[in-house]
């Protein structure tokens, strides 16, 4: 039984010294620049990587972005906003930006905090660059004729010059109505919503850079679809609302320009190929940004923005702290003067407790918001609560004239039932709550729920160890020191 006990101890000073520089490396990281400076070695750095916290303790950028949701049907409206969250999460993501914090704010509003990011400009280009991709197919010719009526006399005269200057010679009118119907399009159900994978490539005849788009298996049903009822008509394929045709962006307008690709079969392999004015690097960016996730709606710009600074976080941050640091020496005192030589070993296995928890939030990694930090601290209360619940059953052991081995084994026994039950009851509230609560909530319940899983493993392995090396020694025979 020592020998186990003493190995259980060896094994949790083990954890905690490496916990410790887990937590602040700078000292071992020190020894090993030494080390190398003075021998020439090549030490490693040991885990030099910062907690990270959340927008409320190092600040970041605030957005609101309004979807429009005028081209969706009234049942399909809550889907479309949350495939619009998952895919801007995932873009994101791609960033690296930690833990972005994304939500749906009434009906077709999406709230976007990202911690970290300062730069605003940079928060709206990161999102702002996800491509809404979209394939539209021309009006019909009815349609068409009852769309020159409502085109004014000034955009006439306008594009009319405008063609004019650059074919040099005389355009009618009638050739800038048709020129301008042309481009009238109406939006098809096949968006980016049903792309599978983009790729990069070059035309074997022409040598020209293109796009291939592969979709999925519903997105191959709507192309052929699509295509069937195109054949021999153009099918506009815009990306970010800019048809792709046009992919120098210069805007320009001649008699001959088709606008959109012809359809000249039907398309039954689910591909279809973007052929443009662009090299291989644009080609490279619109493809990693369709890979990314293409927008399954469309969002302009966003109609809030802030930045949020990080002072009233650091300040928030610093009270919490020693208010953690006050409250936690507090227990520890008031441990040892009511307990005495188990209070002793409570601080130090709450200490173990505690740089064990904080390694954790490291590793996994825990985004660490004041809510977070609050259910860590509310998990040392219930580590605390083990402690005393154990030194209470083995003080009545004692006192009914039990030995100090005897009374140490009964009292985590009769203990136990008590700690299991409060920590797992608390447990599934945390977990109730990360399941339906919303990023803060989430915060609270996921600190809240690692610290009870530590704090069982702390009372019953950490404090059990420390106190059985008493059994069986004259210290442990003392009984003043114990009740």
């Amino acid at each position: 039984m020592r020998r186990r006990n003493g190995l259980i101890l060896t094994i949790i000073i083990l954890l905690a010294l490496v916990a410790g520089n887990l937590i602040y490396p700078n000292y071992i990281n020190s020894g090993a620049d030494y080390v190398n400076q003075k021998f020439n070695w090549r030490l490693p750095h040991f885990w030099d990587v910062p907690f990270k916290l959340g927008l409320d303790l190092q600040g970041g950028t605030h957005l609101i972005y309004e979807a429009d949701l005028s081209q969706i049907d009234q049942g399909s409206r809550a889907k479309k906003m949350e495939e619009l969250k998952d895919t801007i999460e995932r873009r994101v993501n791609i960033f690296g930006v930690t833990e972005p914090v994304i939500q749906i704010q009434g009906e077709n509003r999406l709230i976007v905090e990202l911690a970290g990011i300062k730069n605003i400009k940079e928060a709206i280009d990161m999102i702002g660059q996800t491509p809404y991709l979209e394939f539209q197919e021309q009006i019909s010719d009815e349609e068409r004729e009852k769309a020159k009526e409502s085109i004014t006399e000034e955009n006439i005269q306008m594009v009319k010059e405008a063609l004019e200057k650059q074919a040099d010679r005389e355009v009618t009118r009638e050739e800038v109505l048709d020129i301008l119907t042309s481009r009238m399009f109406r939006p098809t159900e096949l968006t980016g919503e049903f792309l599978k994978e983009a790729k990069v490539a070059q035309n074997p005849t022409t040598g020209q850079i293109e796009i291939q788009l592969i979709f999925d298996d519903k997105g191959k049903k709507l192309l052929e679809e699509i295509s069937e009822r195109n054949v021999g008509k153009p099918l506009a394929i815009f990306l970010d609302g800019m048809s792709i045709v046009d992919t120098d962006g210069d805007g320009k307008i001649t008699p001959n320009d088709t606008y959109a690709p012809i359809i000249q079969e039907k398309i039954t392999r689910g591909e279809a190929v973007i052929t443009g004015q662009m090299d291989v690097e644009r080609a490279k960016t619109i493809v990693q940004r369709l890979n990314s996730g293409a927008l399954p709606v469309k969002i302009g710009d966003p109609i809030s923005q802030k930045t949020i600074g990080p002072t009233l976080g650091k300040v928030s941050l610093e009270e919490s702290l020693k208010a953690g640091i006050y409250g936690f020496l507090a227990i520890i005192i008031f441990m040892i003067l009511f307990y005495r030589v188990p209070g002793i070993i409570a601080g130090i296995s709450l200490v173990i407790y505690v740089g064990l928890i904080l390694a954790l939030f490291k590793i996994i990694p825990v985004t660490l918001t004041l809510a977070g930090i609050g259910g860590f601290i509310l998990s040392i209360g219930m580590a605390v609560d083990a402690n005393i619940l154990i030194f209470s059953r083995i003080r009545e052991e004692l006192k009914s004239g039990k030995s100090f081995s005897v009374a140490l084994e009964e009292g985590f026994q009769r203990s136990w039932p008590s700690i299991r039950d409060g920590n797992i009851t608390t447990l599934i509230v945390a977990l109730i709550l990360f399941s339906f609560g919303t990023s803060f909530i989430k915060g609270f319940a996921l600190t809240l729920s690692i610290g009870i899983l530590m704090s069982m493993f702390s009372a019953i392995f950490i404090t059990r160890s420390f106190l059985r090396v008493f059994a069986g020694k004259k210290l442990g025979e003392i009984k003043w020191l114990w009740k």
